[in-house]
């Protein structure tokens, strides 16, 4: 398994590592997106049914895309951990802590997807309150602390690559 991902990472170097921020830049940046521009905008929907199925469906298409990038972003670190001996550089702890890092964010993802999917059968029951109850955490909480994680994950990223 490493020699394979030292002969995808020594012949395919710079694109590995742009997939790699291009999948961290997607799941952020989406993040912050989703939480600054699009939820503050959809506070403005008076009518409370129509601005959940929205919500819903921003976030059913969201988790589509980030889904496919978070995959992506694995696949990538993959390579680039086994491929790169980052142990006897003496960044094997940054690796970790960034490893660490984006197993809680993807832990933290499957669950508000399921929070959405949930949300989505109480829409589809007619049962509003409880699909509002369902969605509320998601951008109070779970994505600012996905930002925030996804931030120093991005900092450790950096750190790795000067």
């Amino acid at each position: 398994m490493r020699e394979l991902a030292i002969e995808i990472f020594s012949s395919n170097m710079l694109l590995v590592i742009i997939l790699h921020v291009l999948s961290a830049i997607v799941w952020i940046g989406g993040m912050v997106a989703i939480r600054f521009a699009v939820h503050p905008a959809m506070q403005h929907i008076s009518e409370p049914n129509i601005k959940l199925a929205r919500i819903l469906e921003i976030l059913k298409n969201f988790f589509n895309i980030v889904g496919v990038f978070i995959v992506l972003l694995l696949i990538t670190a993959l390579i680039m951990s086994l491929a790169v001996d980052y142990q006897s550089s003496g960044l094997g702890l940054f690796i970790h802590i960034k490893e660490g890092i984006w197993t809680l964010m993807t832990i933290i993802f499957i669950y508000i997807t399921k929070k959405r999917d949930n949300a989505q059968n109480a829409f589809l029951k007619s049962d509003f309150a409880l699909a509002k109850r369902e969605l509320e955490p998601i951008a109070k909480y779970f994505i600012p602390i996905n930002i925030i994680l996804g931030i120093f994950a991005l900092a450790l990223g950096v750190t790795l690559r000067v």
